[in-house]
């Protein structure tokens, strides 16, 4: 079993290049915020990374050996230091390109979570409320997805 194996691009028959060769992971952190407003954690991307400059969910190249919660969960504990004993992971999200896709997990914070240990791909990381994250510059691929994201999370806090 190697390591780190999943770090490379790929071109994708969509006609995008994306990061990890066997997918990529990420995890959509959410929390009730202190203001009653239900809140997400995102990472404001570091300029020089792929699409940098923008917000988005800690996540990147998922390796071979990997299950889409461990690559999610080993992402964002490498990009802001979460301790991700502190999550529940409750759903799952995809972005399925045929050839290549991005899985999200959604998972809840407990009230202990902290990220205080970001990497060089952070500029900053921040709770964003559900009806302020559009108001960011998002990352391309995030923004496309977010409407669908948004729909799934109110699912999986207010189930039916």
């Amino acid at each position: 079993m190697v390591a780190r194996d999943g770090d490379g691009w790929i071109q994708c028959r969509c006609g995008g290049k994306h990061w990890g060769k066997f997918g990529a992971a990420g995890i959509l952190i959410f929390r009730e915020g202190n203001k009653g407003e239900r809140e997400i954690f995102l990472q404001h991307r570091a300029p020089w990374v792929h699409n940098g400059d923008t917000w988005g969910i800690p996540g990147g190249a998922r390796d071979s050996h990997e299950s889409i919660t461990e690559a999610a969960m080993r992402e964002a504990h490498e990009e802001t230091g979460i301790n991700c004993a502190h999550l529940t992971p409750l759903s799952l999200f995809t972005d399925d390109h045929g050839d290549w896709r991005y899985d999200t997990v959604i998972a809840s914070a407990h009230s202990e979570i902290s990220a205080d240990s970001p990497n060089d791909e952070s500029q900053e990381m921040r709770w964003v409320a559900l009806s302020e994250v559009t108001m960011l510059d998002l990352h391309p691929s995030f923004l496309q997805t977010w409407f669908e994201l948004r729909q799934l999370l109110d699912d999986v806090i207010t189930p039916t």
